[in-house]
């Protein structure tokens, strides 16, 4: 017997993984049906975190499931490699950005194969190096041909603490995405994207998106915030020009009270010329305003223009214009007229400069007393013709005027807007412009790509762009006459890599083009896509943009990237603080009775909340440290089985503990194992047949529960296999051969979820051909006839186990079964079982406390 006997996994899984070394290269000019399989790829920080193990675990399992349902299978990685830490980083260790990242490569890349992933390591990119990231130079200047790239000045959100612009899905709140610092609004001459003539095309088709989470599409849809409404020309008293609005609620304009600009209006930039007060209000309120979401929340600011515009449907009323910190230049026409009874935005401004609210839409019929606005849905009233209609027939009465007076029209308005790319850093990809005072902008010829950072005299001890603090490489002839010129100093978005990414990957060898249209429309989209849901905006919008520019320009016929989408849940753990309020490591915590103490400073410390797994509340955990201890197939069968890949997961030592328990218990059972006659189906036992069932079935819902992503109902499944293995009862060599057919089954089933493990133990049954060669098993359909029933058991509503038995069972027998399992046992130890829930012939839950 090998009772006591570990799994020796360190030196199983450095034997498979060097085995392993050379076989996941994808084969392009295969005729097999293609499945490309994509992780969102790492910022190389250093080290690689517990979400980057749970994301890529996942992966791992589709990948391998389908390399063994013969498909042709690509599943690549690279580093999405630019990006501001690494010039912070430059300042903190006195180093050059290019050799950090590089160094952190190399050590995430070690890290990342030590999990045992199926990577395709000859299609590796790094987006900072020139062989990347000429080929996005090259779309640039395609996309400014093409009208889709500009350049103009505007006001940008400025990020005072990295010194850079953001784009506004960058600002969360009104504050940075990365530094946390509050956003200033600055004047800066940028290029952008034009992604707002996409605006339809990009909503549209969210609809053909089937196989995303809704939760994502409706993010979007938010954010393209696409709306229907009308465009009103006010006549300005004394003037010849109008002030046109964009409303998406014409039909309140009888409760209008004054009209709104933006700071950045073009009429309020007018208008303080000859004004020292309002240019002043202009200059605070264009640095201190950002999102609408900021906006919403600040104090309600005007000034008083003096100008008045003419009410379209009332005679002789005059609305008088401010000028209105809570107005936004890039929403709509950048002004307003406001309906204070109807908005809470303008009914705070009413109050504050005392100006009229009239109510026109009521929930009553009638006028109220309002102490507050009221956005709820009604009756039209104070409103002339409009009067006694609904809401919905009142929007289109109300346009339908406005066209007959000549005073507006029908429009459709979107909340997206044009993606500015510039960004004022060091370690980014060049913009490939030059300017020259005699020829203007221009175009850095396709000869001379790429345009590659300086490595040499670059100084991040000032603050701002080292680029524009480069002499040397900053200054350069004009391409077109010769005559001195200088570089544009901007360099891209780091989305701008990451937008494109899963195109290089079809092609990543190629130098001539970033990837031969071919085989991206042969490869694309990615099948399965797999990341966090805080992309759902940023990273997937952009993408989805930039495929569609990409088609435009003719290098691809693709027009979305990814076909199908999973969002994991984060891993998330219990953060602790000591007696001042100051975070402490969680690896440094024990519980002794019902207290924790820090081990290093033996001080009590004090429970938090369970939370995402960070380094600012040190409740994270090392992945490199988890796979010394355990192994790297611990940590995946842990973090498979624990809770379904959506959701959180929630880390758990005990968890952890209970997998490699449970790997160590088969591990002795195969080893233990002997078999050496052939197994003979004819004449088989009742307990035969059951064992073959389960087996079949197994296969069966394992195949589909991949396939559906509920990859800890797949463990649970096999686990439940393995349980029925153990425990069959050995009475002739025909069992044995059975078992030895079974264990090849479960050993198959198990390889996506733990491969190093599985492929050992296939090894160690005495299979000659390599596991990872073998395909996916067969249903044995004969086989699948059963008297028995399979019962799902969960403990507080989570599924944590499953069993056979037969459907004839009682309620009592069906409860005591399950309370009776290991897994369950494990699960409930310590706890007090305060109820038990059966359902005859399917559920049992246990809630234990």
């Amino acid at each position: 017997m090998t009772e006591n006997k570990s799994y020796p996994f360190s030196d199983i899984e450095k034997k498979w993984q060097k085995s392993w070394q050379n076989s996941y290269r994808f084969d392009s000019s295969s005729d097999k049906e293609k499945y490309y399989v994509l992780e969102m790829f790492p910022y190389p920080s250093g080290n690689i975190h517990m979400g980057h193990l749970r994301n890529y675990a996942i992966g791992d399992v589709i990948a391998r499931t389908k390399t063994k349902q013969g498909y042709n299978v690509l599943h690549p990685m690279g580093w999405d490699a630019f990006g501001l830490p690494a010039e912070n980083a430059a300042i903190e260790k006195k180093t050059h950005p290019q050799k950090w990242t590089e160094q952190n490569i190399k050590n995430m890349k070690v890290q990342l194969s030590s999990i045992g992933l199926s990577y395709d390591w000859d299609q590796e990119i790094a987006t900072c190096t020139p062989e990347y990231f000429k080929h996005e130079q090259k779309f640039f200047l395609d996309f400014l041909k093409k009208g889709i790239a500009y350049q103009k000045e505007t006001y940008v959100n400025w990020d005072p603490v990295d010194q850079t612009v953001l784009a506004n899905e960058q600002v969360v709140e009104g504050r940075g995405w990365r530094s946390g610092a509050l956003i200033e609004r600055k004047k800066l001459n940028g290029w952008f994207l034009k992604v707002s003539d996409y605006a339809e095309e990009l909503l549209s088709e969210l609809e053909n998106l089937k196989e995303w989470p809704t939760s994502v599409s409706a993010m979007q849809e938010k954010w393209i915030g696409k709306s229907t409404g009308a465009l009103v020309k006010f006549d300005i008293s004394g003037r010849s020009d109008k002030l046109e609005i964009y409303t998406t609620r014409p039909e309140t304009l009888f409760g209008a009270s004054f009209c709104a600009l933006a700071p950045q209006h073009p009429l309020s930039l007018e208008l303080a010329k000859g004004n020292a007060d309002l240019h002043a209000f202009i200059e605070e309120h264009s640095r201190n305003t950002s999102t609408q979401e900021a906006i919403d929340k600040a104090p309600k600011e005007g000034f008083d223009t003096g100008l008045k515009v003419a009410h379209p449907f009332i005679k002789d009323k005059f609305l008088p214009v401010y000028v209105a910190n809570f107005v936004l230049m890039d929403y709509g026409t950048g002004a307003i007229f406001a309906c204070p009874a109807h908005d809470p935005r303008d009914f705070a401004f009413a109050k504050k400069y005392n100006l009229p609210i009239t109510q026109v839409v009521s929930g009553i019929g009638t006028e109220e007393e309002l102490e507050e606005a009221y956005t709820g849905d009604g009756q039209l009233v104070n409103s002339d013709f409009l009067n006694g209609m609904s809401a919905a027939d009142a929007k289109l009465e109300a346009i339908a005027r406005l066209e007959k007076l000549n005073l507006g029209e029908a429009k459709v308005n979107y909340k997206i807007r044009d993606w500015g790319v510039s960004r004022q850093r060091y370690w980014g990809c060049p913009i490939p412009i030059i300017y020259c005072d005699s020829c203007g902008t221009v175009p850095v010829p396709e000869k001379d790509l790429p345009v590659e950072l300086p490595q040499k005299g670059v100084s991040f001890e000032q603050t701002g762009n080292p680029l524009e603090n480069h002499e040397d490489w900053k200054n350069c002839k004009c391409p077109n006459c010769g005559k001195d010129a200088v570089r544009e100093t901007d360099t891209f978005d780091t989305f701008f890599e990451s937008s494109w990414y899963f195109f290089r990957f079809c092609d990543a060898q190629n130098s001539e083009l970033g990837f031969a249209a071919e085989k991206a429309n042969k490869f694309l989209p990615v099948d399965q896509y797999i990341g966090g849901i805080e992309h759902a905006v940023l990273h997937l919008l952009y993408a989805r943009f930039f495929t569609k520019a990409l088609r435009d320009i003719g290098m691809t016929s693709v027009t979305e990237p990814f076909k199908r989408l999973l969002t994991q849940g984060m891993v998330t753990n219990i953060s602790f603080k000591n007696k001042d309020g100051a975070w402490v490591e969680v690896s440094e915590v024990e519980k002794q009775g019902d207290k924790y103490i820090n081990a290093k400073t033996k001080e009590e410390v004090f429970a938090q909340r369970v939370e995402k797994m960070s380094k600012s509340k040190k409740n994270g955990l090392s992945p490199v440290d988890i796979i010394a201890n355990y192994g790297a197939d611990t940590a995946r069968l842990f973090m498979l089985s624990d809770s379904p890949p959506e959701k959180d997961l929630e880390w758990s030592d005990s968890g952890l503990e209970g997998a490699w328990r449970y790997l160590n218990k088969i591990w002795r059972f195969v080893n233990d194992f002997e078999n050496t006659t052939k197994f003979d189906d004819k004449n088989l036992s009742k307990e035969q047949k059951e064992l073959l069932f389960i087996a079949n079935q197994s296969i069966n819902n394992v195949t589909e529960d991949i396939e559906k992503f509920h990859l800890n109902r797949a463990v649970a499944r096999i686990r439940e296999l393995s349980n029925a293995i153990v425990n069959f009862k050995i009475n002739s060599d025909n069992d044995k051969a059975l078992i030895a057919k079974v264990l090849n089954i479960y050993c198959i089933l198990l390889f996506p979820i733990t491969p190093h493990y599985a492929a050992e133990l296939w090894e160690v049954l005495g299979n000659e051909e390599r596991l990872d060669e073998v395909s996916w098993p067969e249903v044995e359909k004969k086989y699948l006839t059963s008297s028995n029933v399979t019962i799902a058991v969960q403990v507080n509503g989570k599924l944590r186990a499953t069993f056979e038995t037969d459907t004839s069972i009682s309620k009592e027998d069906q409860e005591k079964q399950a309370l009776a399992l290991n897994d369950i046992q494990n699960r409930i130890k310590g706890q007090e079982v305060k109820k038990v829930i059966v359902v005859p012939g399917k559920i049992v839950n246990i809630v234990a406390v």
